[in-house]
């Protein structure tokens, strides 16, 4: 279970990191205009939280259990980053976009909740 865990949730890490570095440093019309067209109906603030959010959970994934500092964080920032797939995932279903990479990423997030929860308790 522990080497899923780690595979799962370290490339879900890359993931969110990667995804939102972008948005976090990117100024809002390069991110529209590098195909995320969603970005049109939120203010640049509004990118940029969500860009830092997916930065600290993708962070919050794997720093406690590698640490050992308070490892119950990891499922936890699981949970934080579902929330976030979950609001991407009808973001997308209201703009009639397809909603299969928001999808694809809240269900390996959620494998990744419970096998941290399964790892850390």
């Amino acid at each position: 279970m522990q080497i899923a865990f780690w595979i799962v949730s370290g490339l879900l890490a890359l993931a969110y990191v990667a995804a939102g570095s972008m948005k976090a440093l990117k100024q809002k019309d390069a991110i529209v205009a590098s195909g995320m067209a969603w970005a049109e109906n939120f203010a640049p603030a509004t990118i940029k939280l969500i860009g830092i959010a997916e930065v600290l959970g993708g962070l919050g994934l794997v720093l406690p259990v590698l640490t050992g500092i308070v490892p119950i964080l990891s499922p936890i920032a699981a949970a934080c980053l579902l929330v976030i797939m979950i609001g991407a995932v009808v973001v997308h279903a209201r703009r009639k976009e397809s909603a299969t990479p928001s999808i694809v990423l809240a269900v390996l997030t959620a494998v990744s909740m419970v096998l941290g929860f399964v790892v850390v308790l």
